[in-house]
């Protein structure tokens, strides 16, 4: 269907803000074109502001698209195109994705104090004091990742074989990757905070730790106005569902009065 004076408009404003423009951008478009407005009004929000570069920004997309938690496929290409575009590296980019490769250990920080608390209820006391072996692995992750939370003594105390090994994970994009320590916790706060995973004490973790390292309370908000952008591909995803409905209940009528 031909688009209206209004309609191409619209495409123009956010062809021209955003850079691009998707087949589901087309659909949404056509059913709703003030909300084609309003969601570019509010995506634009971090991008008209200058606390952190573009580039970075962009990471922060490629970060939360690429998370666990979301794995939203048919976005994660056009936001690494945009980090190129942005001078981002290859090695910045898989610096992002080997950092958003941590959120899987959320599994650990939240089941093992659970397990704590059942152990518990059927008598156990604890916790027991470390040995030297766990006591050079505290040492190990505080050096290497410049902090240390309790939500780790559980985990250390129980497994230490996993926490040995995801530290040694975890300390990879920090040893090698280019994003500066500020950048690399701002990064984790996009996919903690992101609608998908809202992890609480990771994100208060990682707000605490990119303001030790230098971080702005401003970037840190600009970093959460990235990420509560997510909630758009409830539109993007859902609406060309919604149109192909319609036109199937269209035919569906029409064959009824031939």
């Amino acid at each position: 269907m031909p688009l209206n004076e209004e309609q191409e408009q619209i495409k123009a404003e956010f062809v021209a803000q955003r850079g691009f423009w998707g087949p589901p951008w087309d659909t949404v478009l056509e059913l709703d074109p003030t909300f084609v407005r309003a969601s570019l009004n509010l995506h634009m929000v971090p991008w008209r502001k200058s606390h952190l570069t573009p580039k970075f920004k962009a990471l922060c997309n490629v970060s939360v698209h690429a998370a666990a938690t979301f794995l939203h496929g048919p976005a994660i290409g056009p936001h690494i195109r945009t980090a190129f575009e942005l001078g981002a590296t290859p090695q910045e980019v898989m610096e992002v994705l080997e950092l958003a490769a941590t959120l899987g250990i959320h599994a650990m920080n939240i089941g093992v104090p659970l397990l704590v608390e059942v152990l518990e209820e059927r008598g156990r006391t604890g916790p027991t004091a470390l040995d030297e072996h766990q006591e050079e692995l505290k040492e190990r992750f505080t050096q290497t990742r410049g902090y240390w939370h309790d939500f780790w003594n559980e985990m250390l105390e129980l497994d230490p074989e996993m926490f040995e090994a995801y530290t040694d994970f975890s300390a990879v994009p920090w040893q090698t990757g280019p994003l500066s320590p500020a950048e690399k916790e701002l990064i984790y706060i996009s996919y903690d905070i992101a609608a998908t995973h809202l992890y609480v004490p990771g994100t208060k973790l990682h707000i605490r730790n990119a303001l030790d390292h230098g971080a702005t309370p401003e970037q840190v908000l600009e970093v959460m106005e990235i990420s509560s952008m997510l909630g758009i591909h409830a539109v993007t995803v859902a609406a060309p569902i919604l149109a192909a409905e319609l036109a199937a209940r269209s035919a569906s009528a029409g064959a009824a009065t031939d």
